[in-house]
């Protein structure tokens, strides 16, 4: 059976994809014509295809993903990129060059540099999990999200909060908590702080712009900490009070600190690359800025200089390994490639084969709940950037995309705060929205922690807690 889905897949792949490119390839043969314009509908799917897979493979076929992911990421970006360079040529190549230059190296750079910084700081120790222990390590991390990203945020904090409770029969809802605060919300008010929003910066939405995003990203976290304390004490009360640890000659501490100072040249090199300008570099055809590149050499100095100077058995001792940072370059490599036609066609607003979309959404709080909707299944990062581009195209159709982001800033605050709260918030929705979720369920696995399935996550925790927060919340801001 396998053997024939594979076949079917690559005679779509080198038959029909061809055809479907072939009946808009003449179309625009001239630089003058908008290739979002002439794009169809169908070149979309293998976008859709690695999407679908990242979402549903896991679940229908844990093993084979587990094994075969990268192949599965690199099948779907043949899909598409061999008859798109095949009728578009030069064309097809810079647009693929573009987006793997301008958007998929810096994105993946940040995030190694982050995951292998917080990799090599270890906290020792740890307190005993009462409910004011707790809901104070969940603010932490929360605050921590945006400074050292989700991944590293929830990297470094889950182990401290598992061992702390490791004594306590209920434990699962604090795990599903760290994921809605630590591994999603808190990562709201830098680029730092998710993926999403580090791709809105490097399409030239400013470093402190999403500082907009506070109201909100403060409402949302004080109701789930209140409701996390509420929900902890009830627990606690159920708990064995004699087998609370005695924990006094357990010190706590921080081993790895020099790791905090490349933490600072990582921050710092974000934000030099958002306030110098310095011109442009060609690379194979695509203008990148000098800044940019300045930006992401730090990047990898810091995450080398953290790999040399950390200590090997602070790393054995956080459990690090390189799996799930590898997963996300391979998986994110095929989702940038598939992802430049349904780029093109958004920019190209109601002109282009996505027009009835375009023109369906007329209110932030449309856009907040699609682009959550969709963050929730599919990855939130390629959700953000689609509706970005989305929104450019329909407000500033045609206009460069320099000028339409400073006037999107500015002009629609609303839309583009409603996409990045979205894709943001909602990633907690279910294990598959946002890389770290699954990280966390792993490890809480491992520790012996028996989580709720995916279903399960969804039907018991984040139905009747999150869309119940953002209902709420759409009737207060949008």
């Amino acid at each position: 059976m396998k053997k024939i889905n594979l076949a079917l897949l690559s005679l779509f792949a080198f038959f029909i994809m061809p055809v479907v490119f072939d009946g808009i390839a003449h179309a625009a043969m001239t630089e003058s014509v908008e290739l979002g314009v002439v794009l169809k509908l169908w070149s979309v799917l293998p976008f859709v295809g690695i999407l679908f897979s990242i979402a549903l493979a896991p679940l229908i076929a844990p093993r084979f993903w587990h094994h075969h992911f990268a192949k599965v990421s690199l099948f779907w970006a043949l899909i598409f990129a061999v008859p798109f360079i095949f009728f578009f040529g030069q064309r097809a190549v810079h647009e693929i060059a573009h987006v793997v230059i301008i958007d998929y190296i810096p994105f993946i750079l940040l995030l190694w540099a982050l995951f292998t910084v917080a990799g090599g700081i270890y906290i020792k120790g740890y307190l005993k999990g009462t409910p004011a222990v707790n809901t104070i390590i969940l603010l932490v991390g929360t605050l921590l999200s945006s400074v050292i990203g989700t991944t590293g945020a929830s990297m470094l904090l889950i182990r401290p909060i598992l061992r702390s409770n490791a004594w306590r029969v209920r434990k699962v809802h604090t795990v599903v908590f760290f994921i809605f605060l630590v591994s999603n919300i808190g990562g709201s008010l830098t680029p730092l702080g998710d993926p999403p929003l580090f791709l809105g910066f490097l399409h030239g939405v400013p470093f402190f712009w999403t500082l907009n995003i506070f109201p909100k990203m403060a409402f949302a976290c004080v109701v789930l900490l209140a409701l996390y304390f509420v929900l902890d004490s009830h627990y606690y009360k159920k708990e064995i009070k004699n087998d609370i640890p005695d924990t006094e000659a357990e010190s706590l501490g921080i081993e790895g600190r020099v790791n905090f100072i490349f933490l600072m040249v990582i921050i710092a090199a974000v934000l030099f690359s958002g306030t110098i300008k310095l011109g442009y570099v060609n690379i194979f055809g695509v203008h990148q800025a000098a800044e940019n590149l300045i930006r992401d050499a730090f990047l990898l100095g810091a995450g080398c200089l953290s790999l040399i100077f950390t200590q090997s058995r602070l790393r054995q001792a956080n459990e690090f390994s390189w799996a799930p940072i590898k997963e996300v370059a391979y998986l994110f490599a095929g989702i940038f490639v598939t992802i430049v036609p349904a780029l093109a066609i958004l920019k190209a607003g109601e002109h282009g084969a996505l027009a009835f979309l375009v023109k369906g959404l007329e209110h932030p709080r449309q856009y907040f709940w699609l682009v959550g909707g969709l963050s929730s299944f599919l990855d939130n990062a390629p959700t953000y950037l689609t509706f970005f581009n989305g929104v450019i195209g329909k407000f500033y159709p045609g206009m460069p995309e320099a000028e339409a982001v400073s006037r999107l800033i500015v002009e629609k605050i609303p839309y583009l705060m409603a996409i990045s709260t979205g894709a943001v918030f909602m990633g907690a929705n279910t294990y598959i929205g946002n890389a770290p979720n699954f990280m966390v369920k792993s490890i809480a696995e491992e520790a012996g922690i028996k989580m709720p399935t995916f279903f399960g996550y969804m039907f018991k925790y984040s139905l009747p807690v999150l869309i119940t927060l953002f209902l709420l919340m759409t009737y207060m801001f949008y």
